[in-house]
């Protein structure tokens, strides 16, 4: 049987006592002193310990700071428009168009629908001062739909040389196959699923936010240079 770890007892007798409020007072005194110490120290060598405090408390200052910016841009955002999933799996595919451009409008996209037959795989394009130009095809489908990838060859290859997009986006309130989503990845066309939709749509987080879109590359001697299309870009490639 394993022995008990003895408990440190109360002191008996006025010895005891006496004893023990001397190394109290002795402890005290000790961290009296240091405190001091390091007070002395502040005050003398404060030009370098001022600016280190500062620096210290300077991150998560920012990081609350940023936190409660980012809260009050969602918030601004859903108390323009919030659609939910439930509401999506009740739309058709032109509603689900329109909902798409309406919500690039909230966060700041210029859009028009443009979905109709030969419209070569864009249903919704709109303008960004800083981020360009955004090409979305819209795929509604029953709940627990995927998206395979010959839907990306199909955006790969139109928004770019067709459409002159920045950015091509495949947005769907169901799913994607894994081999879409790699493909996509690997060649720059962006795909939104049921989770992300419902975190751009429900939750207020904006497009460019969600999917990290860079900002509109520049423009030199009529080429793209920068993230984005430039010449040999994902967005120009063949599968």
């Amino acid at each position: 049987m394993a022995r008990r770890r003895p408990w440190p007892r109360r002191p008996r007798g006025a010895a005891e006592v006496l004893a023990a409020g001397v190394v109290a007072l002795a402890m005290a005194v000790a961290a009296v002193q240091l405190i001091t110490a390091a007070a002395h120290t502040l005050l003398d060598y404060w030009p370098l310990t001022l600016p280190a405090a500062l620096l210290a408390l300077s991150a998560p200052v920012r990081r609350i700071a940023r936190f409660a910016a980012v809260r009050r841009r969602r918030a601004r955002r859903l108390a323009q428009l919030r659609i939910t999933l439930a509401q999506f799996d009740a739309m058709d595919d032109q509603e689900f168009e329109y909902a798409l451009r309406d919500l690039l409008i909230r966060d700041g996209w210029p859009a028009r629908k443009v979905g109709r037959g030969g419209d070569q795989a864009a249903d919704v394009i709109g303008e960004h001062t800083r981020r360009g130009r955004i090409v979305v095809q819209a795929k509604l489908t029953r709940v627990g739909g995927k998206v395979t990838s010959s839907v990306m060859y199909v955006v790969n290859g139109t928004a770019g040389p067709v459409h002159g997009a920045d950015h091509a986006v495949v947005i769907t309130n169901g799913a994607f196959t894994r081999s879409a989503m790699a493909w996509g990845d690997q060649y720059g066309v962006h795909w939104v699923d049921r989770d992300r939709l419902r975190r751009w749509a429900e939750d207020g987080t904006a497009l460019d936010e969600l999917l990290r879109l860079p900002p509109r590359p520049r423009r030199v001697s009529g080429r793209l240079r920068g993230p984005g299309r430039t010449a040999g870009s994902p967005l120009d490639r063949a599968p």
